[in-house]
């Protein structure tokens, strides 16, 4: 699985239908109707993710890691 940035992943997001709710510093936080968790995602220029921290988030948002790359 190649690791994407925070910027990157929040592209990802948006294309599976999460909206951004808020920004707070560095930490952008998304949510979808239907629903119930809330993904922070931090933010820090091109930086990547971490594998273990990108692994829990696509769980949360139910993607595939596949659709990752």
């Amino acid at each position: 699985m190649k690791t994407l940035s925070g910027k990157a992943f929040c592209r990802l997001l948006e294309r599976h239908g999460w909206q951004l709710l808020r920004v707070q510093g560095s930490h952008h936080v998304y949510g979808k109707s239907g629903q119930r968790p809330r993904l922070s995602v931090p933010v820090h220029g091109n930086r990547p993710l971490k594998h273990g921290l990108q692994r829990h988030l696509l769980k949360l948002a139910s993607i595939a890691e596949g659709e990752a790359s």
